[in-house]
Formats: structure tokens, sequence, C-alpha cells
């Protein structure tokens, strides 16, 4: 795969395809056994150990798991936020009250979503996170996260910026997934560390 692709949104979509096709490649026992790796390697990390608030997702597919590192961080009591797609694509955010709490939800031209049940905290709930775990496809080794192309991380990162607040931004890929360079953008902005499932790499 050729990682020196032209910053243009095209080369991005060339590029997600290759990582989409790799990651669709996986066993759901590949899948498992990573995400209990990629766990316990993020609860380690002092971005988290020492997090009151953690912003984070729900993997899907064969998505980097995270529902072990949710469960984990929820009964360390951390509060953890998970996001709700508005219309817009941009992301409400409400708690995870722990395995039983989350809704599926099916949004229009997309794949089901699981989400948080419970009342909605508005978009700026994600400024009091100490760390925010974004999702992705790849990172290079600059810290440059390849994203899944729908925006809606790139307001989340804008709204942060905005608002002066400075979270740890982690991401949780597979090994094949570090880089060495992805396209990026005026808008893209670097992340603090990547966790695989052979180790944590740091970028600041």
């Amino acid at each position: 795969m050729n990682h020196a692709t032209s910053g243009t949104e095209p080369g991005k979509r060339m590029l997600r395809r290759g990582f989409v096709s790799v990651r669709s490649r996986l066993t759901e026992d590949d899948v498992r056994e990573a995400a209990a790796v990629l766990a316990d390697r993020a609860l380690e990390l002092p971005e988290l150990s020492g997090a009151r608030t953690v912003a984070a997702y729900v993997s899907m597919g064969r998505e980097p798991g995270t529902r072990a590192l949710l469960d984990a961080l929820h009964a360390r009591g951390v509060r953890v936020l998970l996001p709700v797609l508005l219309a817009d694509n941009d992301l409400d955010w409400g708690a995870y009250g722990g395995e039983g709490s989350l809704v599926g939800v099916r949004h229009p031209g997309k794949i089901e979503l699981l989400e948080p049940a419970g009342t909605r905290l508005g978009p700026d709930a994600v400024l009091e996170a100490d760390a925010v775990l974004l999702p992705g496809l790849a990172v290079d080794a600059r810290g440059m996260r390849l994203g899944r192309g729908g925006g809606s991380y790139d307001r989340v990162l804008a709204r942060l910026e905005r608002a002066g607040v400075n979270p740890a931004l982690v991401v949780l890929l597979y090994d094949s997934e570090v880089v060495e360079r992805v396209p990026e953008e005026s808008h893209d902005r670097p992340v603090h560390a990547v966790v695989t499932p052979s180790g944590v790499r740091r970028f600041r």
C-alpha cells in the first residue's frame, strides 16, 4: 500500500478502503484477543489511569475493540462519556452506565451504532474529558490520524481547540495501522499516543 499518497480527500478515501479491507479479513478471535490486550495496555497509560472523565466510543465490527476498556474504566469509577451521532454528523454525549446501558440506533445511511441510553449531555460535554479516545484507521510517525471520513471527530477536536482545553488524545489501532505517513489537511491535528497490541507509542 502506498502511504505517500497526496493530501487530497480522494487519497484519504483510497487509503481508508485499504485499511478497512485488511480489517475485514480479521476473524472474531483475532478481534477479541486484540481487544483484551489493548484494554490492558490502555489501562496502564498514565493519561487514563489518572483520568476522572474519559470520552470514548463503542467499537463496531472489526474495529480495535473498546468494550473491555469501557467496562474496566467504568468499574474503576471513571466517568466514561460515549458519543451520540447527531443529524449533522456532530456528536452529543451520554454517560456510560456499564453493560446493558447501550442501545442500538440506526442512523440513515449508516450501520447500526451502539449509543448510551439516558440523558444527553450536549456536544460541549467532551470539554470535561481528561482524555479522549479517538477512532481511526491509521496513525503515522508524526501522530497524524487517518479518521473514518465522517468528520465527527474533526468537530470534536475543533471544539476542544476553541475552548483552549488539552485532553490527552489517544487512538487504539492494530499494529499494521501505525505507518510512516498519512495524508493531512490543514484542520488535522496530531494525537498524543497510539496503543496497539504490541505497545504504546507517544508523539509529545
